[in-house]
């Protein structure tokens, strides 16, 4: 019996020295653990429990201006007074927003938004219920405010363009950042921050924003805001300066009227955009304040595509103006003489093909610089097909023809100088005569920009840089600039075909002698261009050509020109385009205008390499 019970005493002895043994490691652990917790680790916990209590929230910094050429705000920020509504403090919000109907409109749609604005955050955070309310609106809610309770005027900035459509395609627009937008910037998380989505504004967004600020704010454990513990402003965006000039941009869009049609005014000094205006345009404005679906299905469906910046991107057969890259490549290949005549009859036989002149009787003989005053297509046709298309398209393409020009703009297009191989590559065909016959009047697969065609004047006028064209005065997205590259075209060549071009405007039977400057110092010299939009057949042509303004507006030819001014000191080239506007008249006019204009806002430059025009040597 002793034996038993002594047996049992050990095992139990042993087991509790077991049971206590486990008791201490636990106890041991324990203590350990709490050693690191409240020892070790406490200075990272403690640093935790702060981030937790205390945020760092970012600050939206005002995005820079754009200014014109003297310094005039063309884009900037102005307040934006906004009706927020906190739903905790409000109570019944429906009756709320009852009650604020009185000053502000509120359909169903606003009313559905709100409500799930309220849904997906607390309480306590503040619901935007109007913005852009105008003065009275915010003096009329102020002076309510007592009976409003959770309702208040809340002060933010907003992008404004104060002379709204006359610059649409030139500054683009700034807007809040869309999901496919947002990238590592921690910027563009924030509400309605800005971004720019074309023109000027997109090209230079990253200079236009600015760095942000911060503030920090200490939360309880919902998130509310206890109270504001430091607050740091962020630097401002950067101004950007441009070329652009004020007053000649509102007049060029005003002398284009309500024509669907672009114009674009260099200065051929420094290459400097004076004016691009592409016709309809929009009021960014509208985009600022949150444009209506309705809106934006009208803009898109207007058939003159004002959302369109013609001016870089509108593609157009640049038709007689292209005559100037084909009479320049003959003059350096040397495979026609100046002084040398051709006879028009009104046609060229090609095979069993007949290419018409525009003239229907012909013009009789020509040499180069008549052929280019009087427009004549057959004296063009024989001089294509003796410098073949390889000579014109290298031409072409030293005048600014074929490809981007690197302006400092989004979304230009490169237009298109075809070649043999561009032709087998995209049709798998060979180039034909009749090809080069066609492309000899800017027609065929021939396409240009009105940048484009005002460059080639510009380039024409200088003669010795194939300058390029800059929107914007103090900065260039990729860097400085690189200088313009040398045009590489004889001065003998040039003055010929500058000697057509004065014949022109300035000669009784040049094409666009009706829109001459009639003051000697102010003189321009250019070319007009009319641009067909079908073919004409056969049968047509035998039973007479239905006139321009006889034809619906779509199948009206487009009317082009180029030009520069003064004749003897070139300062300013231009390049305007209507379409559908038949007749090249109305776009040698709008030119005539414009350079008579700008030579009467800005002072002369000094003299360039080109020669005197005829009527003044």
């Amino acid at each position: 019996m002793n034996r038993q019970e002594n047996w049992r005493r050990k095992v139990f002895t042993r087991r509790a020295a077991i049971l206590a043994a486990g008791q201490a490691g636990l106890m041991a652990l324990l203590g350990g653990r709490l050693y690191q917790l409240q020892v070790v680790d406490a200075d990272r916990y403690r640093v935790l429990a702060e981030e937790n209590r205390i945020n760092l929230r970012l600050l939206a910094p005002p995005r820079g201006r754009i200014l014109d050429r003297a310094g005039v705000e063309l884009a900037l920020n102005r307040r934006n007074y906004c009706l927020v509504v906190v739903p905790e403090a409000a109570g019944d919000v429906a009756r709320t927003l009852d009650v604020l109907a009185a000053w502000v409109n509120l359909d169903d749609g606003d009313r559905e938004r709100i409500a799930r604005h309220m849904a997906r955050q607390p309480p306590f955070v503040p619901v935007l219920v109007r913005e852009h309310l105008t003065w009275e609106q915010v003096a009329a809610i102020e002076v309510n405010a007592p009976g409003l309770p959770g309702v208040s005027i809340d002060v933010r900035r907003t992008r404004f363009y104060p002379h709204g459509s006359a610059l649409a395609h030139v500054l683009g627009y700034a807007a809040a950042v869309s999901e496919d937008e947002i990238t590592g910037d921690p910027l563009l998380a924030l509400p309605d921050f800005p971004i720019g989505k074309t023109g000027v504004e997109k090209i230079h967004d990253i200079a236009l924003r600015g760095s942000a600020g911060s503030v920090q704010v200490e939360v309880n454990a919902h998130g509310r805001v206890v109270r504001e513990l430091s607050r740091r402003d962020g630097d401002p965006g950067s101004d950007v300066g441009l070329n652009v000039d004020l007053d000649m941009q509102t007049f060029a869009a005003a002398r284009l009227g309500e024509e669907s049609a672009s114009a674009v005014l260099l200065d051929i000094a420094t290459g400097g955009v004076l004016a691009l205006v592409s016709l309809p345009a929009f009021d960014p404005n509208a985009f600022t304040r949150g444009l209506t679906h309705g809106g934006w299905r009208n803009l898109h469906a207007d058939p003159r595509a004002p959302l369109s910046n013609k001016a870089i991107a509108g593609q157009y057969p640049p038709g007689s103006t292209f005559k100037l890259a084909v009479a320049l490549a003959a003059l350096e290949a040397g495979v026609v003489d100046p002084n040398d005549t051709v006879y028009c009859p009104g046609h060229m036989e090609l095979g069993n093909r007949r290419f018409h002149c525009w003239k229907r009787g012909g013009h009789g003989r020509l040499a180069m610089a008549d052929a280019i005053a009087r427009s004549c297509d057959v004296y063009f046709y024989e001089t294509a097909l003796k410098t073949g298309i390889e000579r014109i398209a290298a031409m072409a393409e030293k005048l600014g023809f074929g490809r981007r020009l690197g302006i400092d703009l989004p979304n230009e297009a490169g237009g298109l100088m075809p070649t043999p191989g561009w032709k087998r590559a995209i049709y798998g065909q060979r180039w034909q005569k009749g090809d080069t016959v066609n492309a000899a009047i800017g027609q065929g697969f021939v396409l240009a920009t009105p940048l484009q065609l005002a460059v080639m004047a510009a380039r024409l006028a200088d003669g010795g840089r194939a300058l390029v064209p800059r929107m914007t005065r103090n900065r260039h997205p990729g860097g400085d600039a690189p200088p313009p590259a040398a045009l590489d075209v004889s001065p003998a060549s040039l003055a010929i075909v500058r000697q057509g071009m004065d014949r022109a405007v300035n000669a009784r039977r040049g094409t666009a002698y009706e829109s001459r400057i009639e003051r000697a110092d102010l003189a321009m010299i250019g070319k007009t261009g009319t641009s067909q939009v079908r073919a004409i057949t056969k049968a047509e042509r035998a039973a007479g050509v239905v006139r321009n303004e006889d034809r619906p507006w779509e199948h009206r030819d487009h009317a082009l020109f180029v030009a520069y001014a003064p004749a003897r000191k070139p300062r300013f080239a231009v390049a305007v385009v209507i379409e559908h506007g038949g007749s090249s008249s109305a776009a040698a006019a709008a030119a005539r205008d414009i350079l008579v204009e700008a030579q009467r806002r800005m002072p002369p430059a000094a003299p360039s390499l080109a020669a005197p025009s005829e009527s003044e040597a």
